[in-house]
């Protein structure tokens, strides 16, 4: 094991998130689950403003702004010890972001959505977090097929790491993950989950985001998706365990609390 884990708080200002959409749909209730998370352990909230559920369709640049922008603000005139992620693929949304205050990109595209993001990255001088998805969230849960998913992934992110330091974007600032559940059958998911050494060998800080998916859901014969509080649990401990350091995660408090006890035993 290798760092103590660092937990990013999930806040989906969404009317259709495939959690948690319309919870947190509105600037109040968004920043008081802000806190609450910061109040959890979080230390990273990651804020969204267009849901990239499997089948979703994706919403105007000037709606994305509607919804995320009041609430970076709010949250960092509330909260200003907070390190606000925030949650897009377009360098106009991410640039007006970082200008109200965020710290952190969290690009689902890997930079290949916008090709302004790269630079703004750089110029900013900021992290940005590299995700793999096959193809886009409308389409992607639809057969999903791979040779070798633990190399393709890795491949990918090799790439995109190697385009992001090119556009000079400091190695430091690079995160990658391995987007569970973006274009991934359920062994496609597992067997990433398992072999997440693969990615850490790349020298990157690995982010995983599995908490709630669809993929537990199969595991454990849940449809409900706020039930699947133990199969996320059970991702967070195996993927710190295999180097991952960062958890995208919904409950925070319970993930802290397990991830706190498998690093103790690490230290032991």
């Amino acid at each position: 094991m290798g760092p103590d884990p660092v937990l990013m708080g999930i806040l989906n200002v969404t009317p259709d998130s495939f959690s948690d959409g319309g919870d947190f749909f509105g600037l109040e209730p968004a920043v008081m689950q802000a806190g609450r998370m910061l109040d959890e352990g979080a230390r990273i909230v990651d804020v969204g403003g267009e849901s990239t559920r499997p089948g979703s369709d994706p919403v105007s640049r000037e709606e994305e702004l509607r919804r995320v922008i009041p609430v970076v603000r709010s949250t960092l005139e509330t909260r200003p010890e907070t390190i606000v992620s925030i949650d897009t693929y377009r360098a106009s949304t991410a640039e007006a972001a970082l200008d109200a205050g965020a710290q952190v990109v969290n690009d689902v595209t890997a930079l290949g959505g916008d090709p302004k993001m790269a630079g703004l990255v750089a110029e900013r001088g900021c992290p940005v977090v590299l995700m793999h998805m096959l193809g886009e969230p409308k389409t992607m849960q639809e057969n999903p097929r791979y040779e070798d998913v633990v190399r393709e992934v890795r491949d990918f992110l090799a790439k995109r790491a190697e385009r992001a330091v090119g556009a000079g974007v400091e190695e430091e600032n690079v995160i990658l993950d391995p987007g569970i559940g973006f274009g991934k059958t359920l062994m496609h998911n597992l067997t990433l989950l398992n072999r997440l050494d693969a990615l850490v060998e790349l020298g990157f800080p690995v982010l995983v985001g599995a908490s709630r998916k669809s993929f537990l859901g199969k595991l454990l014969d849940s449809d409900d998706a706020e039930a699947r509080l133990s199969g996320t649990l059970a991702t967070s401990v195996m993927a710190y365990e295999r180097g991952a350091t960062i958890f995208r995660v919904h409950d925070v408090r319970p993930n802290r609390e397990a991830l706190e006890v498998a690093a103790a035993i690490g230290r032991a």
